[in-house]
């Protein structure tokens, strides 16, 4: 008796489930006239500005530069490439392959002058067609004048003082992962049944950067930060059996901090590093957080560097500043730093950007 009801049921099942199907399918193969779409789509949520916990303190390094007539060589982003080997067959690249634009829009937050060294395909094509006279601003006087193209002149185009490149070095999966299982139901076969499983787990991202300078090459600072990502789940069940038909409920949920989004703040972290000291600002000025850091290379360089500000002063010359820097209105004269120890920019003396030496802190000696 039992087994007969059971295949009742199962072709009842089956026809519902055929039904159901046939309404899909018919429901699909209609499209508007007016718009063309077979079907609206959903959400409508406006795009927004996408900061980091970083962004408000490159803008803040920006505005306090700013305030005191500070202003930052002008700086080029070559590669930031994705050095960890991860890829997946379905997926392709397991880390975002943009570092290097991350680089340059963290740059321009922080008021940083950039010239492009990534894409120069457009400006190559019209720089050409410069030199055989066959660009100009004025297209439509064509044939009109001998003289209707765009001149090119030496020297026209800004040169960088520094630029940054590095790379996306580690991807770190499950650095910590823990969960739960919790199972209840009766004994008998036909006896509801609950089950709840939670997990969490940890992992993490990585970037090293460097500061070069153009000129000379040299490496004169580097930053290595890490972004830890987290990962919740969640799933509910409840499995019955009522008069020979079968009951499986379940539902849950899961979120995963975006990975991308951690190497952008990463990025900016590293970055924030480089602009501190480029602009000649303490470290902790916009980021408190940040006075652990210890010695950039800058610093180490300006220990080892002879005080030009001063060579020039004995000798009654003027001091200037290098390529692509611009001078600061009244620049504090830099003091020696101590022999027993380097200075430190963040916890006393910074760089003077009119002569990429330290200077001291007021009071300081």
């Amino acid at each position: 008796m039992n087994r007969h009801r059971t295949s009742g049921s199962s072709g009842r099942s089956v026809a519902v489930l055929a039904a159901t199907l046939a309404l899909a399918s018919c429901s699909s193969t209609g499209f508007d006239p007016d718009t063309g779409l077979y079907a609206d789509p959903i959400g409508g949520a406006p795009a927004t500005q996408n900061d980091t916990v970083y962004s408000p303190s490159l803008r803040c390094l920006a505005a306090r530069a700013s305030g005191q007539g500070l202003v930052a060589p002008r700086l080029a982003v070559g590669e930031i490439a994705d050095l960890t080997g991860r890829n997946d067959l379905q997926t392709g690249r397991m880390v975002s392959q943009g570092a290097a634009l991350f680089a340059v829009t963290a740059l321009t937050k922080a008021g940083v002058p950039t010239v492009e060294r990534l894409d120069r395909a457009v400006s190559e094509v019209e720089r050409q067609y410069a030199q055989v006279h066959l660009l100009s601003d004025t297209p439509e006087a064509a044939g009109q004048s001998g003289e209707n193209f765009r001149p090119v002149f030496a020297g026209e185009i800004a040169g960088s003082r520094y630029y940054v490149i590095g790379g996306v070095t580690e991807l770190n999966y499950n650095l910590r992962s823990r969960g739960a299982d919790l199972a209840i139901g009766a004994a008998e076969s036909a006896g509801a049944a609950g089950r709840m499983t939670g997990s969490d787990y940890v992992m993490n991202v990585a970037v090293d950067l460097r500061l070069v300078d153009t000129i000379s090459q040299e490496v004169v600072a580097t930053a290595s930060y890490q972004k830890q990502i987290v990962g919740h789940e969640l799933r509910v069940g409840v499995f019955d059996f009522l008069g020979g038909n079968v009951f499986d409920l379940s539902g849950g949920g899961s979120a995963l901090e975006p990975a991308q989004f951690a190497v952008r703040t990463a990025v900016e972290r590293g970055l924030y590093d480089f602009v501190a000291d480029l602009y000649g600002l303490p470290r902790d000025t916009c980021l408190e957080e940040a006075g652990g850091n210890g010695p950039s290379l800058l610093a180490r360089r300006a220990v080892r560097t002879p005080d030009t500000a001063n060579t020039a002063a004995a000798t009654g010359g003027s001091r200037v500043a290098p390529a692509g820097v611009s001078q600061v209105p009244a620049p504090v004269p830099p003091v020696p730093p101590r022999s027993d120890a380097p200075a430190r920019p963040g916890s006393g003396a910074t760089i003077d950007p009119a002569t990429w030496t330290l200077r001291s802190a007021p009071g300081q000696r």
